[in-house]
């Protein structure tokens, strides 16, 4: 059952090891809300394409500056914020990556995933802070 109520929140330098830390964070959300593997493995992979996209395009791999990650949760909801300190992007011009000429691109498929895996996802301001929900997690 997840905990209403629930905020946790992890301030990562730009740098790739960030990205292990976000495997434990997860893991033991999952463990403590009682949550499956699909769900385990559906917010994995979306938060980490999110704070990979954050390290690597939002602040450029610099490691003075921090990407940001929240966790909020409802009785049956939980959503994630993620922040960086870069200059944003133009998320509604995204290349589609399962079109032909982007099949063999080996970078491009972030966004997607996250649309994909997530109930929800907002991007605000200029780009530099996206909101992915899971809904429905206790069903």
């Amino acid at each position: 059952m997840i905990q209403a109520g629930l905020i946790e929140q992890l301030e990562l330098p730009s740098t790739v090891d960030s990205l292990t830390k976000i495997e434990g964070f997860i893991e033991e959300f999952c463990e403590q809300c009682n949550l499956n593997e699909d769900y385990y493995g559906n917010i994995l992979i979306a938060l980490t394409e999110g704070v990979n996209n954050a390290i690597t395009h939002g602040n450029k791999m610099d490691k003075n500056k921090t990407v940001l990650l929240n966790m909020e949760s409802s009785d049956s909801d939980v959503e994630f914020t993620i922040v960086d300190e870069g200059d944003g992007f133009d998320y509604n011009n995204i290349p589609d990556p399962t079109l032909p000429e982007n099949l063999e691109r080996l970078s491009g498929r972030g966004v997607f995933l996250m649309r994909q895996l997530a109930d929800e996802v907002d991007f605000e301001g200029n780009g530099s802070t996206i909101r992915l929900r899971f809904k429905g997690l206790n069903n």
